[in-house]
């Protein structure tokens, strides 16, 4: 796991001060990679690559990087190719192998298969190969976009990086996406390759870039396509399940240093603890992060659970309102942008914890997406049943299944009336699209806080509308598949980059067995019936392994996603600090928000609300790159 970056002169022309600008670059993604350093440059100074190195897997010096092959070509790469040895052990007779390393299995396999070499690839990645032969920059992402890859167009030079931080001092202006920053009221995350920051893109999961005299050309590798498999019984996909998740397990345990696990209380972490412990045979540590001041936030009860059942060295950190002031200026400016889940600040307290212990954790991200572990799947099928048992559809498409067969799972919905009152108060039985979108909206309590004369919330429905109802991937009639594929195309992605820079910050490397391409792809051929068998939220999954989990664990109904007692801290130890933020966002009148209205709203609200948090966040983030732009063209000088 690294920090990459790199700048590129399509017209191969000399780039002025490159070394000075790759330091630059290097220095500000310096925290992913502790354990090393090192720039590389052609000769003629129209390339450059730098990179900070993280070291996991040939600790030895042959496995630095920039890394250069037999065939001159040049690598600057962050993550993990799980199946390396695999791929050395087919290609040693083509290639003369100088390291160890899963770094070089990328150089050989590209040397081999030129751009389809990604196709070959099993694990988590994104590079940038320069190709001595054809003058030309070929990178790629990893199909799930659990490592980062952000870069824009300056004149004719190409600038990549793992943090958009690290392209920020080569802007000529610091403005904000007005397309992705309605996104980020709707979603809490942008979709698309758009980001916050105009004139910085991500590269999309499952992608890859070749840059060159003749520009730039941008494609997709890998897809996942829901292509239902209805000739097998359930006992099938139970055993087939069983052994993909095994098997993934095994290969992400693959490491020259000690590997844990993060452990939240939740059916997948606790599942990957329990799994590693026995591919491992011994007891591995894992680490856990809660609230003890008031109740309803303490989840480490379940956090032993599945720790005594793993027979792991449990490790544990009591969170406070003192470590949310002294470190979420720090969060904001690792993660690059605002996020609206108040998540990430536990997130990175227990990363920090863990990497005083080591450099590798496995986490359980992905299940909830391929799996159907969300509560707003059973409120818009309840939806979708009260409507196939009236019209008579209920068997129409991959979704079979009946208003009988959820009713007794109903109860799952208790904490979520609000919820159901919200969603069933304008209109029932509308196209899937229009229903789940609005599912998934977290700006219908954000009125007049915004000016959105100026936001096009038209064109963010529309965006929405092409994932969603994408039919070359997603059946027209299946609801259950079309709500996890956007989930698992936007949702997932946003959550990944959280799970990538809190571990990090850190120097800790986040390894998510469960995203695994053949698991994912799979999944994908499951039937909704048996995935989501009676509305029950991750069926399947929790039967085949219902012997690796703690019962109290698999019957538990609260799961709270890592929650924040934020309501009690902003009404008490952090509501000066809350007030001083909205009075700096009135003062500094921020673009496309009513400052003043906001600050007004916010005396008002009579508790903590996802949106104070969405907006608080947004302050923080315009502080830190806005109101500082000055300080990172500074480096440059």
């Amino acid at each position: 796991m690294c920090g990459i970056a790199g700048i590129y002169n399509i017209r191969n022309e000399k780039i002025n001060n490159l070394e000075k600008k790759l330091d630059v670059m290097s220095h500000l993604v310096e925290h992913r990679g502790p354990d090393g350093e090192g720039t590389w440059m052609n000769d003629s100074k129209t390339i450059g690559l730098a990179h900070r190195r993280l070291s996991i897997i040939d600790l030895s010096e042959s496995a630095s990087q920039p890394m250069i092959g037999n065939d001159k070509n040049v690598i600057t790469y962050n993550g993990e190719i799980y199946n390396y040895k695999e791929i050395n052990n087919s290609l040693n007779k083509f290639w003369k192998f100088n390291s160890e390393s899963d770094t070089e299995c990328i150089l050989a396999s590209y040397s081999k298969y030129g751009i389809n070499s990604v196709d070959y690839l099993r694990g988590m990645f994104a590079f940038a190969l320069w190709d001595e032969k054809t003058n030309s920059l070929f990178c790629s992402r990893d199909r799930f976009g659990i490592k980062p890859f952000y870069y824009c167009l300056l004149g004719n030079s190409f600038y990549f990086a793992s943090e958009a931080k690290a392209l920020i001092p080569f802007l000529n202006e610091i403005r904000t996406n007005k397309t992705a920053l309605a996104e980020y009221f709707t979603f809490q995350y942008s979709i698309g390759e758009k980001t916050l920051f105009s004139g910085i893109k991500q590269l999309l999961p499952g992608h890859c870039i070749l840059i060159n005299e003749d520009g730039i050309k941008t494609w997709r590798y890998w897809d996942v396509s829901y292509d239902i498999e209805w000739d097998h019984n359930e006992a099938y996909f139970q055993t087939k399940l069983e052994e993909l998740v095994n098997d993934s397990v095994k290969y992400h345990l693959r490491s020259d240093v000690e590997v844990g696990s993060y452990v939240s209380g939740g059916i997948d972490s606790s599942l990957m603890l329990n799994l590693a412990s026995k591919e491992k045979n011994k007891s591995i540590k894992g680490f856990h992060g809660r609230f003890t001041d008031y109740e309803g936030y303490d989840e480490s009860k379940y956090a032993h659970s599945a720790s005594d059942l793993a027979n792991s060295q449990l490790h544990i950190i009591d969170i406070t309102s003192e470590d949310f002031l002294k470190n979420i200026n720090k969060i904001i400016y690792h993660l690059d942008f605002p996020v609206a889940g108040p998540g990430s600040f536990p997130q990175f307290m227990v990363s920090e914890l863990a990497s005083k212990y080591l450099k590798v954790v496995l986490g359980g991200q992905g299940g909830d997406e391929i799996f159907g572990g969300y509560a707003r799947y059973v409120v818009a099928y309840l939806e979708q049943c009260l409507n196939a048992a009236i019209e008579g559809t209920y068997k129409n498409g991959n979704f079979i299944v009946t208003l009988e067969s959820i009713v007794p799972n109903l109860d799952l919905l208790k904490e979520y009336k609000p919820l159901i009152k919200e969603f069933w108060r304008k209109g029932l039985f509308e196209p899937m699209d229009k229903r789940y979108f609005r599912l998934t909206d977290r700006s219908v309590d954000i009125t007049d806080e915004i000016d959105w004369n100026e936001i096009d919330t038209d064109k963010v429905f529309k965006d929405f509308k092409l994932i969603f109802n994408n039919e070359s991937n997603v059946g027209k009639e299946a609801y259950f598949d079309k709500m996890t594929h956007f989930d698992f195309k936007c949702l997932l992605p946003a959550l990944l980059q959280v799970e990538d820079r809190m571990s990090m910050a850190n120097g800790l490397e986040s390894r998510v067995p469960l995203l695994d391409h053949k698991i994912v792809e799979f999944a994908a051929s499951i039937p909704a019936n048996i995935k989501f068998k009676d509305g029950k939220m991750k069926n399947l999954l929790k039967s085949v392994f219902n012997d690796s989990i703690p019962k109290d664990i698999l019957s538990r109904r609260d799961k709270m996603g890592f929650p924040v007692p934020l309501k009690e801290w902003f009404n008490s130890s952090l509501k000066d600090f809350a007030n001083d933020n909205f009075s700096n966002m009135s003062l500094k009148k921020r673009p496309y928000l009513n400052s003043n209205v906001i600050l007004k709203n916010m005396g008002k609200e009579a508790k903590f609300s996802r949106k104070t948090w969405g907006l608080l966040s947004l302050e923080l983030w315009y502080q830190e790159f806005h109101d500082q732009f000055h300080k990172y063209k500074k480096l440059l000088k």
